[in-house]
Parts: structure tokens; sequence; C-alpha cells
């Protein structure tokens, strides 16, 4: 389970997400000074931290790295969630009280992914296990 990122952390991968392509440590440099005050060092310490946690991926071009993301923020986010749920004590009470937070948007949203899920699986198979009773069958 991925740790959750730190502000700093997330305000690049933001970016890396966004751009969904190699990036430079000056890239992210010039879109993060938008906002606020940061040193060309400071982002190239946090981009080589996120390559060495495994959230993004790099190459050498001439005498800078590129970096890509690893995964989508989709992922990130689900993951986060999964591992939230699972911590729970009461998984149906942490969903019940999740949906209720949820705006209509949210929870439309939710109902199409579970279509799209129950879409995708494959139908359970009611038909009795070759070489297994039936139920009922035991003695006879």
């Amino acid at each position: 389970m991925p740790r959750q990122l730190g502000e700093l952390e997330d305000a690049v991968m933001t970016r890396v997400w966004q751009w969904n392509r190699p990036v430079t440590v000056r890239e992210v440099l010039e879109d993060l000074q938008q906002e606020r005050s940061i040193a060309y060092t400071t982002v190239m310490t946090v981009l080589d931290n996120l390559h060495q946690k495994g959230w993004v991926r790099r190459e050498v071009e001439g005498r800078a790295y590129r970096y890509t993301a690893v995964s989508t923020r989709a992922a990130y986010s689900a993951a986060l969630m999964n591992e939230a749920w699972a911590q729970s004590d009461n998984p149906a009470a942490a969903l019940v009280a999740f949906f209720g937070m949820m705006s209509p948007e949210q929870r439309e949203a939710l109902n199409d992914a579970v279509r799209m899920v129950q879409r995708d699986s494959p139908e359970p198979s009611t038909a009795p296990e070759q070489g297994g009773a039936e139920p009922g069958d035991q003695g006879r």
C-alpha cells in the first residue's frame, strides 16, 4: 500500500500526472514557482525521493533526467481508499458513512463504476462441481 504523499510530493506528482509525459525538474520548478517560492534543488530532491519510492521512473536526457509517473492518480487514490477501508473495524459502516458524504454526482459515478465491474466480472457458476455430491445427497 502506498503511503499518502506529502504536500510537496503531491504538488509535484499532480503535475507529472496532469502532463502525462516525461518531465524535467526545470519544468516542474517553473510551474510550481507560479504559486510558491521554491528552489530548483528542492524540486530535484522531491523528484529523486519520488523515484526512490517508486512513484516515478527516470531516464537520462543530456545532463538531466526526465521523470514519468509509474501509475495513475486514479490508481493512487484507489489504493488509499482501499487501505483506509481495510483499516476500519466495521467496513460496512465505513462504506455507509463514505457514501453519505458523496455528492449526487459522485454517487452516480459510483453506480456507473459498479455496473462496469459487474459487467466485466465472470458470472458465478450455478452448476454443481464435477465429482462433488449435490446438497442432500449424503449417504445415497
